[in-house]
């Protein structure tokens, strides 16, 4: 399999009100750096799975409308716990949504599965991946 990876990043403010989140169930902020790995079966005429460009320009386009918000007031968050895990899977989502309309041109017939990894920080990280 074959896979392209880009990188950006978004900063956000939110809370995580249940006592298992100890300390940051209050407002705090927070800096995810997200990988987005976009994986194809084989390559085209070019040698290309994705091209590298769109990737970057469509995973800028998903990320915007999160980054220097307070996800609590996010209406796609509105009601549920805004987990690295549950944030990844938003992503996840919009990205596939993007392929299924064309977004990443002609590779995107041949995107199979996505990989969503946010980190945390250095020392923790979570993700979320499915086939397409």
């Amino acid at each position: 399999m074959f896979a392209v990876e880009v990188r950006d990043h978004i900063m956000i403010a939110h809370s995580l009100p249940r006592p298992v989140f100890g300390p940051a169930q209050g407002m705090h902020g927070a800096t995810f750096v997200v990988d987005a790995a976009f994986f194809t079966r084989d390559v085209d005429a070019d040698g290309l799975a994705v091209d590298i460009g769109l990737a970057t320009q469509v995973l800028s386009k998903v990320l915007k409308p999160l980054n220097y918000q307070n996800l609590d007031e996010v209406e796609v968050f509105k009601g549920r716990v805004s987990t690295t895990e549950v944030i990844a899977k938003h992503i996840f989502d919009e990205l596939a949504k993007a392929v299924k309309a064309g977004e990443l041109g002609s590779g995107s017939d041949r995107i199979c599965k996505l990989r969503v990894l946010l980190h945390e920080s250095h020392m923790a990280r979570g993700w979320y991946e499915a086939e397409l």
